[in-house]
């Protein structure tokens, strides 16, 4: 007899982009690893696939919102 469940764990769903590094940039207010606001990883299981597609579609133009910070304390220091 086969095992018919591998289809149980199959899902037709947009999986999540989130990559395992969740800091929010204090500016921008997007994670810096999937570049979500937090408002949208809090509701990201219970928006709907449309919903989903639409925030993957925008990420890649939100790249630009975050920027480095530059010089640090080192560069205080020189001022």
């Amino acid at each position: 007899m086969t095992d018919n469940t591998d289809h149980i764990w199959t899902r037709a769903e947009v999986e999540s982009p989130c990559i395992k590094i969740c800091v929010i940039h204090s500016e921008s207010r997007l994670c810096t690893g999937c570049l979500r606001s937090i408002d949208e990883i809090g509701a990201w299981s219970r928006f709907s696939p449309e919903v989903r597609s639409a925030i993957m579609a925008e990420l890649p133009n939100r790249a630009g919102q975050i920027t480095k910070r530059r010089g640090g304390r080192a560069a205080r220091l020189k001022s």
